[in-house]
């Protein structure tokens, strides 16, 4: 069962985690995280490979996401990687 939370509309931050609701086993989480400054500058690298590389994990199982946006200004984007 896939849950998505609806984020709560806001002009000053807007957050928002994709989450499921299964039972997985993993036993290495890995995570990547990019920044964007008012859409024009961007650094980092969120890739899944780059995640899955930072937690050494060579078996993926599952992949999240977390955005956070403040007025547009700052951006941070993060995807983990749950697997073995």
């Amino acid at each position: 069962m896939l849950l998505i939370c609806q984020p709560v509309l806001s002009m000053l931050l807007q957050k928002v985690l994709l989450l499921q609701q299964m039972i997985i086993s993993y036993t290495k989480i890995g995570k990547a995280t990019a920044t964007s400054i008012l859409g024009l500058v961007a650094t980092g690298d969120s890739s899944i490979k780059t995640a899955a590389a930072n937690g050494s994990i060579t078996k993926i199982k599952y992949v999240d996401y977390e955005v956070e946006n403040i007025l547009g200004i700052y951006g941070k984007y993060t995807t983990v990687v749950y697997g073995d």
